[in-house]
């Protein structure tokens, strides 16, 4: 399954998401509607404690990468509206930003949970 998260910044959950669902095997990318400048350190710290390398991400603009191609797009809960951006799913995430490492790691926690259902009904259909 190709999957395309979307947010805000792109620079926490839907970063945490992409690494996370291509470690499960999954094809993943990610893309902000307003990109920031650089992958929050909380956010690639707590994907390392999982033996997880984040290397080769960095936040890119939905303009930049398109959206075709995608067997789902997936918000991460921060009211992403594109009339152009057919939304399968929105898991309603807290923004992580601002909050300690605790609440990066559960935010982690979270979208490992939903990408290993999301795997679940992909291999039951």
């Amino acid at each position: 399954m190709n999957l395309l998260f979307v947010c805000v910044g792109n620079t926490c959950r839907s970063q945490m998401a992409e690494a996370l669902a291509k470690d499960m095997g999954f094809k993943a990318q990610s893309a902000g509607t307003h990109p920031g400048r650089e992958i929050a350190e909380n956010a690639v710290k707590v994907i390392n404690e999982l033996g997880i390398e984040m290397e080769n991400q960095f936040p890119k603009s939905i303009d930049s990468i398109g959206t075709r191609g995608y067997d789902k797009i997936i918000s991460m809960g921060c009211g992403v509206e594109c009339p152009n951006l057919p939304i399968s799913y929105d898991w309603g995430l807290d923004d992580p930003v601002g909050h300690d490492i605790n609440f990066y790691r559960n935010t982690r926690d979270k979208i490992q949970s939903l990408l290993e259902k999301l795997s679940q009904t992909h291999t039951d259909a």
